[in-house]
């Protein structure tokens, strides 16, 4: 299995995952030409994507989905609600639509879009069971629900968001409107609300962890790697790869 963070953040999300006869990316919300600069910077064919999968219709996720379908003839999945709302980007594109919280099988895989929330139509995570494990994906909620706990379980890689240091949020430039609309059900994981989520999370089959979508105001990478990783030693785990999602450059391949 292998995992790579092309992009993380409001700019631009892009998760590459590949297992012995999967290879998707989780969003594509760079320029279809950045997209293809970095997976070509590491080392990833992009003729050799089977699909994009959408997590929601927000254009730092969607923008370039349609048009990398178009080029390379793979299928876009997405929810019913996402399609029609975003028809603007996968026009004349092959969409596979899918319902949130019911899972289906695609190629060797067991993909699971499970509800999250988030100011968007239908917004998901994703679960995606293969013969080699589970990865999760979970970006772009507000609140943590038992189910996203539940769905997230025995994963062997997780991209989990980490949005915002709260402290940096209230004391920073942004208008009261947005910092309340972050800070909400329907906003953005802080970083102590994502380790609280990882405290149910970690054991020690997690090999790969993509703390995500850090904002680029009210966070610092190097605060979120400090945090999780002695997070993740005072709870005993065996330390999985650490990886914080980037705006500007994609992470290294991660291979577990």
């Amino acid at each position: 299995m292998k995992i790579c963070s092309l992009a993380s953040g409001s700019k631009g999300n892009c998760l590459y995952l590949e297992t012995s006869d999967t290879r998707v990316l989780i969003d594509v919300g760079l320029s279809l030409r950045e997209t293809l600069l970095r997976m070509e910077g590491c080392g990833i064919d992009p003729a050799g994507i089977h699909a994009v999968l959408v997590s929601h219709e927000h254009i730092d996720h969607i923008r370039s989905a349609g048009s990398f379908s178009r080029k390379f003839k793979v299928p876009v999945l997405a929810s019913h609600l996402v399609r029609r709302k975003a028809d603007k980007y996968l026009s004349k594109t092959q969409v596979i639509e899918f319902e949130s919280g019911c899972a289906f099988a695609f190629r060797g895989s067991r993909i699971d879009p499970f509800p999250i929330t988030h100011d968007a139509c239908d917004p998901v995570g994703f679960v995606i069971d293969t013969d080699e494990g589970r990865c999760g994906s979970a970006t772009d909620l507000g609140t943590v629900t038992r189910l996203v706990t539940e769905k997230l379980r025995g994963c062997r890689c997780l991209n989990l968001e980490s949005n915002h240091d709260p402290d940096m949020l209230m004391n920073g430039p942004y208008p009261w409107e947005l910092k309340q609309r972050i800070k909400s059900r329907h906003g953005h994981l802080s970083n102590e609300e994502s380790l609280e989520l990882l405290f149910d999370l970690a054991h020690d089959g997690l090999e790969a962890l993509v703390m995500a979508h850090l904002s680029e105001v009210n966070n610092h990478p190097d605060h979120v790697l400090r945090t999780t990783s002695s997070f993740l030693r005072d709870q005993n785990i065996c330390a999985p790869f650490v990886v914080i999602g980037d705006q500007f450059q994609a992470s290294a391949v991660i291979q577990i």
